[in-house]
């Protein structure tokens, strides 16, 4: 199995704002037994070598990492997310092993 996040990404202003059951969704994942966790993303820095500070993503608002046989296997945990049940975005990366 491969490793992937899903990022959670802010609904565009004026949207309903995710009201799906959480825990419900993550209890799930967790009984996968494919869940490796996650939180909520706040406030933050970029930070540059050169001093310059490159613009903050401000869409990301939470991430979840998951185990999958592929990018596939990992969208189909997107079932019950949230996000997505509210029209939203999640990004999903896999996370090479490097």
């Amino acid at each position: 199995m491969n490793d992937y996040i899903l990022l959670m990404h802010a609904l565009p202003p004026g949207s309903a704002q995710p009201t799906g059951d959480w825990a419900s969704y993550l209890h799930r994942l967790r009984n996968t037994g494919r869940f490796n966790g996650g939180s909520s993303i706040g406030a933050g820095v970029c930070v540059s070598s050169r001093g310059i500070t490159p613009t903050l993503s401000t869409s990301l608002t939470g991430y979840i990492r998951v185990s999958a046989d592929s990018i596939e296997d990992a969208c189909a945990l997107l079932e019950g997310n949230p996000v997505i049940e509210a029209g939203g975005t999640v990004e999903v990366r896999e996370l090479p092993r490097d």
